[in-house]
């Protein structure tokens, strides 16, 4: 493998290209970046819906909480079957699968732009989830079991940075589309541009992905799944819902189901791992330190990240009456400046390690703290202008964290176990994700009525407080390899 991987810098052009490292079991970069593309989709899909929920309530007069289900649902189904997937592309082939949720998600996503009425978007984004779930644990399983060492660990970075890319590139995309209503096909196109885009990837894909299995792979773990599918279900149904009906008996009753079931998926996967079986998440392998510390504080930025990008739409869009465009423009400093900062951040953190870290912490806990002051003191005359500094510094300091806590989180993991260890990490950052939305977006809809200014200061004011301590305990992280 080290020699295929070396070749690619000194063989000339033609003797190693995308094709025959994929026949040789290597992964070229294009090869990577085609996974990279492959994982953008489904991430960027999360966020692109935020800024067309408007205009899908207008197109098929969708209650809100129906709407709300729309994210909800999606998140739900990926976030439960992502942990099953990666095992499943650990014992079917992660080359396979991944072309399998490639397929998926297109279909899918063309189910969605084409859906007529809400419930039938509703289930479809149901199904898009479940696909995209299938696709995006064989990016990190595939890279864990093909590179070694700094490759490795910088193909890790890159995929972190991916994941926030896509999600600030998701939501100004989202933005430009509606506001584009192309052929007249309002929010449609939302979800149809993942058609052309899968397409292309799967074809490429076909050709430059290597085939990749585990050696010993584990059982699928049906008793374990089902428990922690439902126990995903159980939590984020409630918490999103919730509040937009009135917390009505049966959300407290879920959320009561919920704990109930989380302590019988953890005793049941306990007792599976004493019995020489491989559970869908191993106790064995939570436990390695950097597998634990890094989903400690992968799961906290979550919340806060995917709490930032639903309220901050909200908030220009119904508190300051912009339009669609103007919802997506006004994320560009943030995308700008986390694309740049993507690109230089796995040399930085290579070099100052977990100091990179904290310094992307205070970053973005200087930019989120600058926002919320021009947003109080400046509402509701804010412009753009006004708000394109903090972004960029929000921008700034999450791409350093973004690829730091990505790259920690796999590195003691066995390359066997890759597609388990990436499973779980993307499930812990998905359920991240919607529990921002559910807990600290519910807190802004909750506060909006008294003041819409205020409401965004509360729910970011709780980011702010996890980025601090987040930048403060990347201390305790285990070190980083330098090179």
């Amino acid at each position: 493998m080290n020699t295929l991987l070396d070749q690619s810098q000194a063989a000339p052009i033609g003797r190693w290209t995308p094709r025959s490292a994929a026949q040789a079991g290597g992964l070229h970069p294009v090869g990577l970046f085609t996974l990279l593309a492959g994982a953008f989709l489904p991430i960027a899909d999360f966020f692109i819906v935020n800024v067309a929920l408007h205009t899908i309530d207008q197109s098929l007069h969708a209650s809100a909480p129906a709407l709300e289900l729309v994210v909800a649902c999606y998140g739900t189904a990926y976030a439960a079957l992502l942990v099953l997937s990666g095992r499943l592309g650990d014992r079917y082939g992660r080359h396979r699968i991944f072309l399998i949720g490639l397929i998926g998600f297109v279909t899918t996503s063309l189910a969605c732009g084409l859906a007529p009425t809400i419930g039938l978007l509703i289930g479809a984004r149901l199904l898009q989830g479940a696909a995209a779930a299938l696709l995006v644990p064989q990016v990190l399983a595939t890279a864990h079991a093909t590179l070694d060492g700094e490759r490795k660990a910088r193909a890790l970075a890159l995929y972190g940075a991916t994941s926030g890319i896509a999600a600030v590139v998701g939501q100004l995309a989202g933005g430009l589309l509606v506001h584009a209503d192309i052929a007249g096909t309002s929010w449609r196109p939302v979800f149809l541009i993942n058609v052309p885009i899968g397409l292309i990837v799967f074809f490429v894909a076909r050709h430059v992905v290597p085939a990749t299995r585990s050696e010993h792979p584990a059982g699928l773990d049906l008793p374990g799944t089902v428990l922690f599918a439902a126990t995903l279900t159980a939590l984020l149904v409630p918490l999103t819902e919730g509040h937009t009906l009135g917390w009505p008996t049966w959300t407290w009753t879920m959320l009561a189901a919920a704990a109930a079931l989380g302590v019988a998926t953890y005793l049941v996967e306990q007792r599976a791992e004493r019995r020489g079986e491989v559970p869908l998440l191993p106790p064995s392998l939570l436990r390695l330190p950097s597998m634990w510390r890094g989903l400690a504080m992968i799961l906290p930025f979550s919340i806060g990240f995917g709490a930032f990008m639903f309220v901050f739409a909200l908030t220009v869009q119904d508190g300051l009456h912009a339009d669609a465009l103007t919802g997506g423009v006004a994320i560009l400093p943030m995308a700008v400046l986390f694309l740049l900062g993507s690109v230089v951040s796995p040399r930085l953190i290579g070099r100052f390690g977990r100091g990179a870290l904290a310094v992307g912490g205070g970053v973005q806990a200087v930019g989120l703290a600058t926002l919320i002051a021009v947003i109080v003191t400046g509402w509701p005359s804010v412009s753009l202008l006004d708000l394109a500094g903090p972004m960029a510094l929000i921008g700034a300091g999450q791409s350093l964290l973004f690829t730091g806590l990505f790259r920690v989180v796999l590195a003691d993991v066995p390359p066997h176990m890759g597609g388990i260890g990436g499973g779980a990490l993307i499930t812990l950052q998905q359920s991240g994700l919607a529990l921002g939305v559910a807990t600290l977006g519910s807190l802004y809809l909750a506060l909006a009525p008294s003041g819409t200014a205020h409401a965004f200061a509360a729910a970011v004011g709780v980011q702010l407080a996890i980025v601090v301590l987040l930048a403060i305990s990347s201390r305790t992280l285990p070190r980083f390899t330098t090179g």
